[in-house]
């Protein structure tokens, strides 16, 4: 991990925001759903932490056992090596898997927020989205976070369709009770009077 120089200003403030998104509970789950999946009882520890967090799956090779649990194969060769570059593309090839088994790129998090700890609590947000998809997916195994949403399609009939073109819904506005009255002709001078 980098030791990066605290910053000033708005750089601070901007990672004392990002430090307040962390949650305990949060990490806990996700410990607890990646433990469960890869049958390493280890993952869980009493200590949760930001920093303990990076420790821990730092090095990307519990995320592509993880990955490969859910999809066999999906990262071939994970990197046993501690040079920084192979940690960092361990945690590129989960990503790419990730990206392939439908997670949505918005949801996934970028290499240097977990390797740098920069942004833990999106790795915590991308870990989830993965654990939801696997669940849209049908994986037999532990749930994690909400149940993905399904789309709900409708088909409506012509009648019903020109019905709805009669109405005018309240998002287009109302003019009850809207009038001109009192106001000066078109092309005059605004009159101004005192209130009497």
């Amino acid at each position: 991990m980098a030791d990066r120089p605290k910053g000033f200003g708005m750089t601070a403030e901007l990672a004392d925001k990002k430090a307040a998104k962390y949650d305990p509970a949060s990490d806990l789950q996700v410990r607890k759903w990646i433990s469960e999946v890869v049958g390493d009882p280890t993952i869980v520890h009493q200590e949760l932490s930001e920093s303990k967090f990076q420790e821990e799956f730092g090095d990307g090779k519990t995320l592509c056992k993880l990955i490969n649990c859910l999809v066999p194969g999906s990262v071939p060769k994970v990197n046993e090596s501690k040079m920084a570059f192979k940690m960092m593309e361990n945690t590129g090839c989960f990503l790419e898997a990730c990206e392939k088994y439908g997670v949505p790129k918005s949801d996934i998090f970028q290499t240097v927020d977990l390797y740098e700890a920069q942004n833990i609590p999106q790795v915590l947000n991308g870990i989830v989205a993965l654990g939801r998809k696997a669940q849209a997916k049908g994986f037999a195994g532990p749930a994690l976070g909400p149940k993905e949403a399904t789309e709900c399609h409708r088909e409506f009939t012509e009648e019903t369709l020109q019905e709805g073109k009669k109405v005018i819904g309240l998002q287009m506005g109302s003019n009850k009770g809207a009038s001109q009255a009192g106001t000066t002709a078109y092309g005059d001078t605004r009159q101004i009077m005192p209130k009497i």
